[in-house]
């Protein structure tokens, strides 16, 4: 034995990566038949059985629960944006509202269906300008979601989760959403056990 040192405990531990391969297969599978036909048709043994290889060390979970709080931390932010931005809105046209009161007050009576005409111009201007805006916003939103999309894939794709590179294929898309959640399921069950048997 002096001559292979450590050779047992190699064994051993390979052993353990096996049975946790096997463990963490096996949960797969199970998980995978609680997914719509149409996806448990497209994740074929070895696609489980390579998923299952990168969560054995643990660290795709880690990875994943980290991009979870980066992206509920940017849609927070992205959603603060968009109240602020309605908000500034809201201001708007009350201050708009009542500058348009005001002046019609202050009007004297044969003025009236001039200014009000002006008031009505000013208020379609005031009105375009505060959908252009809602428009540029969430346009800019959906891109930023987008990117932190591609980023998240570009990420597991690194890590070697098997199934993830960057698209935007919507098919592509919704089955690397599935392959996210049974990830995420077997974490929570890995928890729930205490960590035994996952």
């Amino acid at each position: 034995m002096e001559r292979y040192p450590g050779t047992f405990e190699e064994a051993a531990d390979g052993t353990r990566q096996q049975e946790r391969h096997y463990q963490l297969l096996s949960a797969l599978q199970s998980l995978v038949k609680e997914l719509p036909s149409s996806f448990q048709q497209r994740l074929s043994y070895t696609t489980l059985s390579d998923l299952a290889l990168a969560l054995l060390d643990g660290t795709v979970f880690e990875i994943v629960q980290g991009l979870l709080e980066i992206q509920h931390l940017t849609e927070k932010s992205l959603y603060n944006q968009r109240l602020r931005l309605q908000n500034d809105h809201r201001v708007l046209r009350q201050a708009l509202r009542q500058k348009h009161e005001e002046a019609q007050q202050s009007c004297r009576p044969h003025h009236l269906p001039v200014l009000q005409v002006a008031q009505q111009r000013e208020l379609e201007a005031v009105e375009h300008r505060i959908r252009e805006e809602q428009r540029r916003m969430d346009e800019k939103i959906v891109l930023e979601l987008d990117r932190k999309v591609a980023d998240q894939q570009s990420t597991l794709e690194k890590a070697g989760v098997a199934g993830f590179y960057v698209t935007s294929n919507p098919q592509e898309l919704a089955l690397q959403m599935n392959l996210l959640e049974l990830i995420r399921k077997l974490q929570q069950q890995g928890c729930q056990a205490g960590k035994a048997g996952l």
